[in-house]
């Protein structure tokens, strides 16, 4: 699933190939990926648009529009190639247009992305409506603190990798990049979020911030299947310190793989240990 530091990376690759350009038309091959408004209105919608600028939150894309917002969410395998006028291929779900003869291609194997579409341009407004008001602050936001972590887990228990795979905790970090927090912050992924303290959180907040920054500049991270809407994928992959690695770069010893919250889990036994 694509993580905030592919979803940045798409986000800056569909700027440099859409920007002030306009839509002519819209295709639809499957209803499902429209969420919040019916298929018509969603085409409708969408003639004469122009991309005016091309934003993110968390693992959200949002495209402003000359007169219209749309939030799309990749899920597993969504993807946006820019193509020339040519015979759809089997996973190209939704095609925009463009009068210069281009085509936006959503290409979604698994078909579980998702677009909404808003009647406005405020990003503000449209990021207090679902699906965006239900997550959590992004570890770059001025309002990140330990403790808003300890705020929003006061009361609950349970692995903190599970907490922290939630979006509506702590918003854009997944399955890798959790894991890559976790060992840099020396706690355990199955370690209890009611044993931890200030500090914990202080270290996962800048673990967390400086991994992100480090995989979007990087692109990303690709095992399997991301890829930018140039066709590039991400090289972050080859920086990761104990996600599907078999030796600690620290210790030396073997990393462990487990599972939390139903997903593969991949720590060091000697350097994150439980802290009771």
């Amino acid at each position: 699933m694509p993580e905030l530091p592919e979803v940045e990376t798409v986000k800056n690759t569909l700027k440099e190939l859409v920007l002030n350009k306009k839509i002519e038309s819209v295709d639809v091959f499957y209803g499902r990926i429209i969420d919040n408004v019916d298929i018509d209105t969603f085409k409708e919608s969408l003639k004469g648009e122009q991309f005016i600028d091309i934003s993110r939150y968390g693992k959200y894309l949002i495209f402003i529009l000359k007169n219209h917002i749309i939030v799309s969410h990749l899920r597993m395998e969504g993807k946006y190639f820019l193509k020339a006028r040519e015979p759809k291929e089997k996973h190209e779900h939704i095609i925009f247009n463009l009068e210069n003869g281009e085509t936006l291609r959503y290409n979604d194997t698994r078909k579980f992305g998702r677009m909404y579409l808003f009647n406005t341009t405020d990003v503000d407004w449209v990021l207090k409506e679902e699906p965006l008001n239900k997550l959590g602050l992004e570890p770059f936001s001025k309002d990140m603190s330990p403790s808003y972590l300890m705020n929003k887990l006061k009361g609950k228990s349970g692995p903190i990798k599970k907490a922290l795979l939630d979006q509506s905790v702590i918003c854009g970090l997944g399955n890798i990049y959790v894991d890559e927090v976790l060992f840099i912050s020396r706690l355990h992924p199955e370690e209890d979020i009611k044993n931890l303290n200030l500090n914990d959180f202080e270290r996962i907040i800048k673990a967390s911030i400086d991994t992100l920054n480090k995989a979007i500049k990087l692109g990303g991270t690709t095992i399997r299947s991301f890829v930018s809407a140039q066709h590039a994928t991400g090289l972050f992959q080859n920086e990761l310190l104990v996600h599907t690695k078999e030796k600690c770069p620290v210790c030396g010893g073997n990393i462990s793989k487990i599972r939390v919250a139903t997903r593969g889990t991949y720590y060091c036994p000697n350097c994150q240990k439980f802290k009771s």
